[in-house]
């Protein structure tokens, strides 16, 4: 795709970046069927083609409809499946991304969205903050329906993706050790995660005890909190900034004292983040370090599947159907080690017709987009269901949230399952 970005914005590495990828666009359309927000509409301004279109012409100076564009970009739900399909290689991940914080400092939003968005970015990443507002959220959930006129259709479906009942299960912070019960053969860091840890903290708690089964100890690291990942897609670029120095630090300093074999991340979203933080980090003092740190991340499947899992302990196992989340298929191309684990578990492991689509979540998306998230859901649904499976498995705690709003299937992370199958306790899901 040719370009014309003004001479006097080339300074900017961003823009730089921008016009790199968009050079390598030749709108084939090969990512049209793959996106799920154009599957819904058919509108080619809710497809990447149509993203990418609309944006070129903001970089160009030519955009005559802020607002629309606006509108574009926040319908993305940045689950990459066009990424996956791009013969051409375009890097969209990163060119919606750079987007993001460029629209966020030239068109001002108004002020309920604004609102929502900052108070997003203000509780999901800060555990005892949100593990407070969810205690909220349950008492006024019955209330939704009545409180939408007054509280608008976003924080009414807020109230109702409240669960039901808390979580048991502490909140993890460092510094702290795991330790196997046999002379380790591994060390590693893990991402305890923010909103995670409040609505499951079984995963955080099945991924120490399968580690250490393993012989791994684990480490929570001192001053650890969240990656980044919800305020860099709500384009919020200086505070992602700031969450991916703090966690830099934090993990290169526990690295100096003792080598880390890997970052263990057990939320999909996150591990894609992790991974990028070179990118996120580039032309800064800490590009080096981050590179690093990227480097050392591993999805916990990945990890697991590399060093093999303990003997099996468990038989009798139910039929499962394996959700890809996006952020593990597209954004992070993990797709073997899942299976291939809860295989050699004794699982047999169904597959979803179409897994390349979203299920809706995608971060804060279904939040911020409720109507959109909950007809992807509800088409992801039905086609899991059909397969007849018992219980679905995924890697991510924003799957397993939406998709629990519209089933009555048992829905658990990939780690809770490969804990159980080697001698940890049954998922509190199965045993209801």
């Amino acid at each position: 795709m040719r370009t014309q970005i003004p001479d006097a914005l080339l300074g900017d590495p961003d823009i730089v970046e921008m016009d790199a990828i968009l050079r390598k666009c030749v709108h084939c359309g090969f990512c049209l069927p793959a996106c799920p927000t154009y599957s819904l509409t058919g509108d080619e301004r809710a497809s990447p083609r149509g993203r990418i279109y609309l944006i070129k012409s903001m970089i160009e100076g030519d955009a005559q409809d802020a607002a629309s564009i606006v509108s574009s970009v926040d319908s993305c739900l940045s689950c990459l499946a066009c990424a996956s399909a791009c013969p051409s290689g375009v890097d969209y991940q990163h060119f919606i991304d750079l987007a993001r914080p460029r629209l966020e400092e030239l068109v001002p939003r108004p002020m309920g969205d604004a609102f929502v968005r900052a108070m997003l970015a203000r509780i999901l990443p800060y555990p005892q903050r949100f593990r407070v507002a969810l205690a909220l959220a349950r008492i006024a959930r019955p209330f939704a329906d009545l409180l939408e006129p007054l509280i608008g259709e976003r924080m009414a479906a807020m109230l109702r993706m409240a669960p039901a009942r808390p979580q048991p299960g502490e909140l993890l912070t460092g510094p702290r050790q795991f330790a196997p019960t046999v002379t380790p053969i591994g060390r590693v860091g893990l991402l305890a995660g923010c909103a995670q840890q409040v609505l499951r903290p079984a995963i955080n708690e099945a991924t120490v005890r399968l580690l250490n089964r393993m012989g791994i100890e684990v480490t929570l690291t001192k001053g650890m909190g969240c990656c980044g990942a919800l305020v860099h897609h709500l384009g919020r670029a200086a505070e992602s900034h700031a969450a991916v120095r703090v966690a830099v630090d934090a993990w290169s300093a526990e690295a100096a004292r003792n080598p880390l074999d890997a970052i263990i991340v057990n939320a999909a979203g996150c591990g894609t983040h992790v991974k990028d933080y070179g990118f996120v980090m580039r032309g800064t003092p800490q590009e080096d370090a981050a590179r690093r740190i990227a480097s050392l991340a591993r999805d916990v499947t990945e990890f697991v599947a590399e060093r093999g899992l303990p003997p099996m302990r468990v038989g009798g196992l139910p039929r499962i159907v394996y959700h890809d989340a996006c952020s593990l298929l597209h954004g992070q191309k993990v797709t073997e080690p899942p299976r291939q684990l809860l295989r050699a578990a004794g699982f047999e492991v169904l597959e979803v017709p179409g897994r390349h689509f979203c299920c809706g979540s995608a971060g804060s998306y279904n939040l911020l987009q409720p109507a959109t998230a909950s007809e992807l859901d509800r088409r992801r649904v039905a086609a899991i269901e059909a397969t007849g499976a018992e219980v679905i498995v995924t890697g991510n705690i924003g799957c397993l949230e939406q998709l629990a709003q519209q089933t009555r299937l048992p829905v658990v992370h990939t780690v809770e399952l490969l804990d159980w199958a080697t001698g940890g306790p049954c998922p509190a899901e199965l045993s209801r």
